[in-house]
């Protein structure tokens, strides 16, 4: 029986046996196969059974539908070809055994490791060497802020302003 293995981070050993003829693939509950990533289209693709054959067809999907790499509008998938919807990656297993170039690439993509950017030694931390703060200064300096400066004198204006209309008022009211 052919199923589709997921290799994407988070959904890694993942599986869905193509036990029907028509298997839909998208975001949304009402499809087959629902793989909820925000990459995947809402009803992305569909899987067809024909005899021995597996056939992806594209649903007009966002981000495209890949296998091994190259866009595909309806082609076959091969045990071991990778199928990419958005970003999800998964891979076409069967049980049946295959020689050829279909096994190999199925046992090299077992191995799914990823690189890693490496963080801050220790040294760099307290050396400083990746930039940042400025280690040579003896505190911190008071930000100059202007904006609050304006905002204290023109608020003074006003209030001189409503004390002189104040005075006037009072001055007509007492004649």
């Amino acid at each position: 029986m052919a199923k589709l293995v997921l290799l994407s981070a988070g959904m890694t050993g993942r599986t869905h046996e193509l036990k029907v003829d028509k298997t839909t693939i998208g975001r949304v509950e009402d499809n087959t196969f629902q793989i909820a990533e925000p990459s995947v289209s809402s009803h992305h693709c569909e899987i067809l059974l024909k005899g021995t054959d597996v056939v992806v067809h594209d649903l007009n999907s966002t981000n495209g539908t890949f296998i091994n790499g190259e866009k595909v509008s309806e082609s076959p998938l091969k045990p071991g070809q990778i199928l990419r919807l958005g970003q999800i990656e998964m891979r076409l297993e069967t049980d049946a055994p295959s020689g050829g170039a279909g096994a190999a690439a199925s046992k090299k993509q077992l191995d799914h490791t990823m690189v890693m950017q490496r963080g801050v030694k220790m040294d760099e931390l307290e050396q400083g060497t990746r930039g940042g703060f400025d280690t040579t200064s003896k505190g911190f300096s008071k930000k100059d802020n202007k904006a609050n400066k304006v905002f204290w004198i023109m608020a003074g204006v006003v209030g001189f302003v409503i004390i002189v209309l104040l005075i006037y008022v009072a001055m007509q009211i007492g004649r």
